[in-house]
């Protein structure tokens, strides 16, 4: 019987293969020699105190549950008859794209924050993320499978369910996803990144929060900052050349009743 390559197997794996692909191109720019356009020099990846073996491993663990809920999730939702659902027009899955972008940004940040919040969390859980201080590209992904469950698995799904899209509209969706994911975590800011023409959540707005002064800012992921923003945890910042080269996201002074809500 012929293996059938179907829209739900290609919504689990593909995404997966352009996590490992875009970190590749990265991978590929940090041996040309980028430092020019990082973040952080060279020589600050000694904070990092896992080494990038581990986080390859951890990733690989995280995106085995991943696919194992995805298949489970596609399983349940299957039709039977084996009919292909019609795709709706342009205009309708592109409000599902803003749907699933919204949904994915409202849990997460609440679910993220929490794992601040919450002390038994943080250090059992979320900590683990933040063992890279110094962020790069397939670290994006590097969490306790608990933190990748309930953040990406379940904000994914979420995301899938309430929208109302297909599997075949999810390649899409997740894969972009996944880009936007591993960018705001690769430690650079590269000119001309239409990324950052659309979204001011960005890699320099996301290396505010993996430092220990934003820790309590910039919980937003992976799309847009409205909650931040809203709920008083948004940490400004400049993009300053650094002496020697490359840049430094800079934090712009907080006033004390922002310092203050945001405890």
């Amino acid at each position: 019987m012929a293996f059938a390559v179907t829209d739900e197997l290609l919504g689990t794996f593909v995404p997966i293969a352009v996590y490992w692909l875009y970190s590749g191109f990265y991978i590929v720019l940090d041996g040309l020699g980028m430092d020019d356009y990082r973040l952080h020099p060279k020589w600050e990846e000694v904070k990092n105190i896992v080494s990038k073996w581990t986080v390859v491993r951890g990733v690989l663990v995280q995106q085995a549950f991943q696919i194992a809920v995805s298949l489970l999730l596609f399983t349940v939702l299957s039709d039977e008859s084996g009919t292909v659902r019609k795709q709706p027009s342009a205009l309708v899955i592109a409000l599902q794209f803003i749907i699933a972008m919204f949904v994915m940004d409202t849990w997460q940040y609440f679910m993220h924050r929490y794992m601040h919040i919450n002390k038994f969390l943080y250090k059992h859980v979320h900590s683990k993320h933040h063992t890279l201080v110094v962020p790069y590209a397939f670290g994006a992904l590097y969490n306790h499978p608990l933190e990748g469950l309930i953040l990406d698995t379940i904000g994914g799904a979420l995301s899938f369910l309430i929208s109302g899209m297909s599997p075949r509209t999810g390649i899409f969706f997740f894969s972009f996803a996944t880009i936007k994911t591993v960018d705001d975590h690769c430690g650079l800011w590269l000119p001309g990144n239409i990324l950052h023409v659309f979204f001011s959540n960005n890699s320099a707005y996301h290396d505010i929060h993996h430092q220990l002064y934003g820790n309590k800012y910039n919980f937003s992921q992976p799309f847009f900052v409205m909650w931040d923003k809203i709920l008083g945890t948004y940490m400004p910042y400049t993009l300053e050349t650094r002496k020697g080269g490359g840049y430094e996201a800079r934090p712009v002074k907080l006033n004390q009743a922002q310092q203050t809500k945001a405890d």
